[in-house]
């Protein structure tokens, strides 16, 4: 496989113990895929050239920001639509379940397997590439299932279900302590559904209505929250990432930039020069 000939592949999972779902980074010149069907939904953004695609006896052509969505076991094939270019692609393998969560009337129909919808490209675009790069459990939880329903709804035959759920504030507030409870590692948001009597869409609605953010992002914050505690008393920031409940440093430097600015390393030492400027 050439420099420019690559597909790396990372395996997610919904929640903590939670079932897998894999995520693909394509980048190919020549390459022809043969026919081939998934066992899943196949949810593809094109990132870069045009893909062409035999499906359902006929052609589609992808091009950058286009969201290709294939249905379990149709038969289809993938290859560059011009011959002097190549084609990449982010894509996704998600188990019917997770279109059906937040709509009703069955196995969502795509009749248009090519979508143009440059919102939802751009959060399938961002989700996959930071998700490919940190496939934390909660976070995929958090996010997937919240944008395959919103596929589901504006593009498919599928209709949504009532978004009202009565008791938000209290469902959120259960879910939040139970995250704080057991930062290390958070149950998944479908035992926490099945212990509310709710879908796990009814739980991210719920939360995401009383918090407006949903899960991952509170309890990043939380994190956050007690990382810097952490940090003040002189631990670095490779110690506190673990204690915390971040993946490594990597993961606890993104959130700490996100949350307050700096990277977790500057506000230790601006911390710690405060307190000598102090002392002195």
């Amino acid at each position: 496989m050439s420099e420019r000939e690559q597909a790396t592949w990372t395996r997610a999972h919904l929640g903590r113990c939670g079932p897998p779902l894999d995520l693909l980074t394509a980048c190919f010149d020549t390459h022809v895929y043969a026919p081939h069907a998934h066992d899943e939904y196949t949810i593809g953004v094109t990132t870069g050239g045009c893909e062409a695609i035999d499906y359902r006896g006929g052609l589609i052509r992808s091009g950058p920001g286009s969201i290709v969505v294939l249905a379990p076991g149709e038969m289809h094939t993938g290859r560059p639509a011009d011959t002097s270019d190549g084609y990449s692609y982010r894509a996704l393998y998600a188990e019917s379940s997770l279109l059906t969560d937040g709509t009703l009337g069955g196995l969502p129909h795509f009749r248009d397997a090519l979508l143009d919808d440059p919102e939802l490209s751009a959060a399938l675009h961002v989700t996959h590439t930071e998700l490919s790069a940190c496939p934390d459990p909660l976070e995929t939880e958090s996010r997937l299932p919240w944008l395959l329903t919103a596929l589901a709804r504006r593009h498919s035959t599928a209709r949504a279900v009532d978004d009202i759920v009565p008791g938000a504030d209290h469902i959120a507030h259960v879910v939040r302590d139970r995250l704080a409870d057991e930062l290390l590692a958070p149950p998944s948001l479908a035992d926490l559904a099945t212990e509310l009597n709710l879908s796990r869409y009814q739980l991210l609605r719920a939360f995401r209505t009383a918090m407006g953010i949903p899960p991952y992002a509170w309890l990043a914050q939380h994190r956050v929250a007690r990382a810097r505690r952490l940090l003040e008393t002189g631990l670095r920031p490779a110690e506190v990432a673990s204690l915390v409940g971040f993946a490594d440093q990597a993961h606890l430097t993104r959130w700490f930039r996100r949350v307050l600015g700096v990277t977790p390393a500057a506000y230790r030492t601006s911390v710690r020069n405060n307190v000598q400027d102090r002392a002195g």
